[in-house]
């Protein structure tokens, strides 16, 4: 069905793959278009309890695929409105607010475009192998896909303004102690352990982890009395969700929860 990704739909959890490994995940017009209309799906099906996004190959994805974007160059100004209007920012906002939990399974090097979708997501965890490259600066161009928001938040100021300005690789466990990401895993127990987190999951009162989200995110632009409004307001519509009820009942009757995300 499609052509530049794979997907699969198992117990609740979706799997996304970039799937043209032979230039490392990069991103043309056709991955845009088939990865937005999957994830635009997946956000509003009910069955879809978590959604897992990785690559296929060597790579997580390397951003954008130049050779393309090399077709487009002229003397004539590119219009503002292009491709991040169209493409790269409705992809980060569809994983930002996406009522599910994401997940990066970041196999290989995420660079450039690919890093910064890949630490949009909610959980980011990464082969011991792979690497986060912010190479913007390689190529002329400054940090997209909301890596200048994200990385000065995720691992500081300095930080941040040393891995954009230099375009250094960052390895999995570097990222993981600086921060950038939740965890790094070795190589050979990277596959079974993704399986592992998705499906705990997709087994969690889904509708209170999407209020959850809600709340992180609001949070670096709110203040005290802000964030703790906002927090009522949320756990309003927790404590009357069904998953609630279930969640007190199971405790009560000392037995396993079965939630249903709503």
């Amino acid at each position: 069905m499609w052509d530049t990704i794979q997907t699969q739909v198992q117990q609740g959890v979706a799997t996304l793959s970039f799937n043209r490994p032979e230039s490392l995940n990069s991103f043309n017009r056709q991955m845009h278009e088939e990865v937005q209309q999957v994830l635009k799906n997946w956000n509003t099906d009910p069955d879809i309890r978590v959604i897992v996004i990785r690559g296929n190959g060597r790579a997580f994805s390397a951003g954008q695929d130049l050779k393309e974007r090399a077709g487009q160059l002229g003397n004539v100004p590119l219009p503002p409105q292009g491709s991040l209007a169209k493409y790269y920012n409705p992809l980060i906002k569809l994983i930002r607010e996406s009522p599910k939990p994401v997940i990066a399974a970041v196999n290989g090097v995420a660079a450039g475009a690919g890093a910064n979708i890949a630490l949009a997501c909610d959980l980011v965890i990464a082969k011991e192998s792979a690497q986060f490259i912010q190479a913007f600066s390689k190529i002329g161009l400054i940090p997209d896909a909301g890596g200048t928001w994200m990385l000065p938040r995720l691992i500081g100021y300095a930080r941040a303004m040393a891995l954009t300005l230099l375009g250094e690789p960052v390895h999995a466990k570097e990222a993981a102690e600086m921060g950038m990401i939740w965890k790094m895993l070795p190589d050979t127990e990277f596959d079974v352990y993704i399986d592992d987190i998705a499906q705990r999951l997709a087994q969690q009162p889904t509708y209170a982890l999407a209020l959850t989200k809600q709340a992180l995110q609001r949070s670096a632009e709110n203040n005290i009395d802000q964030q703790l409004e906002l927090e009522q307001n949320l756990q309003y519509l927790a404590l009357n969700s069904q998953d609630y009820k279930e969640g007190v009942q199971a405790f009560v009757e000392k037995r396993p929860a079965q939630f249903t995300g709503c």
